[in-house]
């Protein structure tokens, strides 16, 4: 049973939508019918994406636009939501999925710091803070889909901006959730997004050939289209490395590090290896 949300003649909007797992998204969307548009920095790639994407709807170029959005500005994304209410009546799909990893270190320029939190953090605030309440007034079934990250969950070394930026994005939109299945007439829902590890142009890293490991942005969108019409809030992916009982595992001991008072990130502590070598293999 398709979610009453992704059906033909609805609207979904997409942050980061010119590539990786947000074009993905848009193909597909546009597939199911839905009038899609596509928000990303950079007009040339937006074009091209557009064109992949008009490719793949049943009603062509009519159904598709693009807004070129900086969604760490509010203002930006508020002029987004105009365009898209003037050109299609509203959104009954968000997916704030727009991200970027360019590396951090502790004590690294703090404009580093807050263009990744800018981007990953605040651009997921802006957007919800920005389209929901119209949403919620449309009286129709709507989905709100942030793309979070398994480092915002275990928080792994090497990466402290975007862990945050991540660790941020899940506790925002546990706190969304719980407010739109109490806000009064609300037919809309959040849905949190974590992927595991999957090719695109943020992961590619100089590769130009996907590893084995890793799933495609089209492997990914299906499980969430799956996932998200059996209801799911914590769409936790794996990949083809790693299964979700591994990715459990290695989430309920970071949690454990907080009950059992060990020291953070034990997991990667050599005083802890041996444990949680044995906890992950545990039955």
């Amino acid at each position: 049973m398709s979610h009453p949300a992704l059906s033909p003649g609805n609207v979904a909007v997409i942050t980061g939508g010119a590539s990786g797992i947000g074009l993905a998204a848009a193909i597909r969307f546009a597939r199911l019918g839905l009038k899609v548009c596509i928000a990303d920095v950079g007009a040339d790639k937006l074009s091209q994406a557009a064109t992949a994407v008009i490719g793949a709807a049943p009603r062509g170029a009519d159904s598709v636009i693009t807004s070129v959005t900086d969604v760490g500005s509010r203002d930006e994304v508020a002029r987004l939501e105009a365009v898209v209410r003037q050109q299609f009546g509203g959104a009954d799909v968000l997916m704030n999925n727009a991200g970027i990893q360019p590396g951090s270190s502790m004590f690294g320029p703090a404009e580093n710091w807050q263009r990744v939190l800018g981007v990953n953090l605040w651009g997921v605030i802006h957007g919800s803070q920005v389209f929901a309440p119209g949403m919620i007034a449309r009286g129709r079934p709507g989905l709100i889909i942030n793309t979070g990250s398994k480092q915002g969950i275990t928080t792994p070394p090497g990466d402290p901006a975007y862990n945050v930026s991540k660790a941020g994005v899940k506790a925002f939109t546990e706190a969304l959730q719980h407010e739109l299945r109490n806000a009064a007439g609300a037919r809309l829902s959040a849905h949190l997004l974590i992927p595991g590890f999957v090719f695109t142009g943020l992961t590619a890293r100089g590769r130009t050939e996907k590893p084995a490991g890793a799933w495609t942005p089209e492997q990914t969108i299906d499980f969430m289209i799956e996932r998200v019409e059996a209801g799911d809030f914590y769409i936790l992916c794996p990949d083809n490395d790693v299964p979700r009982r591994l990715d459990e595992r290695r989430m309920l001991w970071a949690a454990g590090d907080i009950v059992e008072n060990r020291p953070p990130l034990s997991r990667w502590h050599p005083d802890f290896a041996a444990a949680f070598a044995a906890f992950v293999t545990e039955k």
